[in-house]
């Protein structure tokens, strides 16, 4: 679903990005609010807002996702699908320069070369763009620091996009209010369907990150993980198949250095995961021998990193 989402966004015109975003920011609370009546969780409401950190966080979040999204829509209706699939692919290599710079994390050589791949990626589509890929650049930084916000913040899935989108809710609110008072407003002028179409932003947001908590309980986080590659790859193939973006050369050859950095990540991290995994395995063998605590962080960092892409809570 999130890999076909560029199909849904053109249906929105003549409504601009701006308006398609405050129309996603409104309905998805009302469709998340829903979801939060029939299930009955409102306790995480109260604590968050006693915890101002954390609100803050949330803020935050709100407000990168905001970036992400606008730029999505518009990306995607102006007619740049390939080079926002981009964004979504160099992400996880985003991820990772944020964890060496903000969190101080090591690397090891394998992932210190896909990273230097993808800067030369980035370095080969900026000549074939003649400009900075901007549109997937912003997309990889929003997304990555959503990503790193969201894991301090510690807030489910729902409950998570339910914070977030109430805060969103007000500004995008008065916009439409605004947009209707001024005429511009298609939500009304474009009969029923269009109105229809545009409150479906909300179950479109929402309905994936359902079936992805229902996913994430069910199959392995490194299997999870590396199918969410197929989003960007679904895009990708939208963008050249369907809506027949040009690929010149160049930017063929910036896709092909970005996908050997991701074989390259996603190489060393199973590795990774398998080794941690066979001395996990064999610390569990040794009869009446506990198991260190450093044996098993490291399997589980190794599965972590195995995963690819980070898995949260909202995709384009």
């Amino acid at each position: 679903m999130w890999g076909l989402v560029p199909l849904f966004w053109p249906l929105l015109k003549p409504a601009g990005a701006v308006e398609i975003l405050a129309h996603r920011m409104v309905w998805s609370l009302a469709f998340v609010a829903v979801a939060l009546v029939v299930i009955r969780r409102w306790a995480w409401a109260g604590e968050l807002l006693r915890q101002p950190r954390r609100l803050a966080l949330i803020t935050v979040a709100a407000a990168v996702i905001t970036v992400n999204w606008g730029v999505y829509i518009w990306a995607v209706n102006s007619g740049h699908v390939v080079e926002a699939s981009l964004g979504y692919f160099i992400n996880p290599l985003v991820t990772i320069a944020m964890g060496v710079l903000l969190l101080k994390e090591r690397l090891r050589p394998v992932q210190w070369t896909a990273v230097g791949v993808c800067l030369a990626a980035v370095l080969v589509l900026t000549v074939g763009y003649g400009r900075p890929p901007w549109i997937s650049l912003t997309l990889a930084f929003s997304f990555a620091t959503y990503g790193l916000v969201k894991k301090k913040v510690n807030l489910g899935g729902v409950e998570s996009l339910a914070a977030e989108t109430a805060i969103q809710f007000l500004p995008a609110l008065g916009y439409l209010l605004w947009l209707g008072a001024q005429g511009d407003s298609t939500f009304t002028s474009e009969g029923a369907g269009h109105a229809a179409l545009l409150a479906a932003t909300g179950i479109v947001t929402a309905i994936p990150l359902v079936c992805f908590g229902a996913a994430a309980i069910r199959v392995p986080l490194s299997t999870l993980g590396l199918l969410q590659y197929l989003a960007p790859v679904f895009q990708f193939l939208l963008g050249i198949l369907y809506f027949h973006e040009a690929m010149p050369p160049e930017r063929w050859a910036g896709f092909a250095l970005v996908w050997l950095a991701l074989t390259l990540l996603t190489w060393d991290a199973l590795r990774g995961a398998r080794r941690s995994a066979r001395a996990l395995r064999a610390e569990m063998t040794r009869p009446s021998a506990a198991i260190p605590t450093g044996t098993v962080s490291a399997a589980r960092k190794a599965e972590s990193v195995a995963s690819g892409p980070d898995p949260v809570d909202a995709k384009p």
